[in-house]
């Protein structure tokens, strides 16, 4: 074995070590995000303080709440500044106080959670390099790589949304938990040792269209979470106007009173939905452009081609009935997740099940 080739199998080696220890602190992450949600929910004077309409911030104040075996306090943030979403047909309901429920023993874990995060971000963004530099070509060339890049590039997005200062913090358990389960599926059904590409994959087209696929995909998946949420919520809202039907049970009430107001939810989903979709329009072309050099045919009814299509109709779709009188709200989530569905069917079931030209790299 010459001297390269050793070095390309060290890397690869380290890539799925860095892997395996992304996932060992994401799995710290995760226990951080549940104490977040499960402190949070122990206060009820906090959940409550930080519902009411907005006021003039109050000072930190004390909740003790009386057991059967004694008294125990939970210390309360200070009341924050409470924003409405308002748009036409939707309620006006304040966003709730986020997974942490105003308290101060939540948020400590929150801020624990999300350092875990971006180490462990760091860790995976590392594995991800370094299986990049094991193969001397793109870390996408497989089902295996796509997934640990998706991943990666998910979790991106999230901390990037931290960054610009978005209430979004309640989407890291939904999303630390999904990022274990795709990094648990890689690694364990999906595994490919590194190896080179077939001929058609060797273009810079590659990085192109692959890396708009991933970075689409990532996006959908943080406004699906967004949409699966706001139907939740939307139901919950629903329900407390409705004071003559059945009221949400205490566990509901706890988990979905402390997330964005539906009206919210609702928005931030759209939002992401209709920047990205431009990409993905982008996406399909430029495979197109690509297939045509390495096929010589622009379109083939390949079914990667033909899913990817109907995933493009799809959200187009979604963003179409957001327009339309009657479509708006669930109508509208419920097609923004069969838009999700076709493209991880697109990815999994394709690749998998189906064969065509677009499944030259196994799994």
């Amino acid at each position: 074995m010459n001297l390269a080739a050793a070095a390309n199998e060290t890397m690869a080696h380290n890539s799925n070590l860095l892997v395996y220890s992304a996932m060992a602190v994401y799995t710290l992450a995760f226990l951080a995000h549940m104490a977040e949600w499960v402190f949070g929910s122990r206060s009820k004077v906090g959940r409550t303080a930080a519902a009411l309409t907005v006021q003039a911030k109050a000072p930190a104040t004390v909740s003790v709440q009386a057991g059967a075996s004694g008294s125990t306090g939970t210390a309360v943030l200070e009341r924050p500044k409470v924003v409405t979403r308002s748009v036409a047909g939707s309620r006006d309901v304040p966003d709730g106080p986020g997974a942490a429920g105003g308290t101060e023993k939540g948020d400590l874990y929150g801020r624990i959670a999300i350092s875990l995060t971006v180490l462990a971000w760091a860790l995976h963004v590392g594995g991800v390099i370094t299986r990049a530099l094991s193969v001397q070509r793109a870390p996408w060339g497989n089902m295996y790589e796509f997934s640990t890049t998706f991943a990666a590039v998910a979790v991106g997005l999230f901390l990037l949304l931290l960054v610009l200062k978005k209430n979004v913090r309640w989407i890291g358990l939904p999303l630390v938990t999904t990022v274990l389960l795709d990094l648990g599926l890689a690694v364990s059904v999906l595994y490919t040792a590194s190896d080179q590409l077939v001929p058609a994959l060797h273009s810079y087209w590659l990085w192109i269209h692959v890396s708009c696929a991933i970075l689409c995909g990532a996006a959908f998946y943080i406004g699906a979470v967004a949409t699966v949420l706001f139907l939740f919520r939307d139901r919950h809202e629903a329900k407390l106007a409705d004071p003559t039907g059945k009221q949400p049970g205490a566990f509901a009430t706890s988990v979905l009173e402390r997330l964005p107001s539906a009206a919210s939810l609702d928005k931030l989903a759209y939002r992401i939905n209709a920047t990205f979709f431009p990409l993905w329009t982008f996406t399909i072309i430029a495979g197109a452009i690509w297939a045509e050099a390495a096929w010589g045919r622009y379109w083939g009814w390949d079914p990667k081609e033909v899913w990817s299509f109907i995933t493009w109709v799809a959200y187009a779709a979604y963003l179409h009935a957001r327009a339309t009188a009657g479509w708006k709200g669930r109508k509208a989530a419920w097609l923004g997740l069969i838009a999700i569905v076709c493209y991880l069917f697109n990815y999994y079931g394709v690749n998998i099940f189906v064969t065509g030209l677009h499944s030259y790299a196994g799994v």
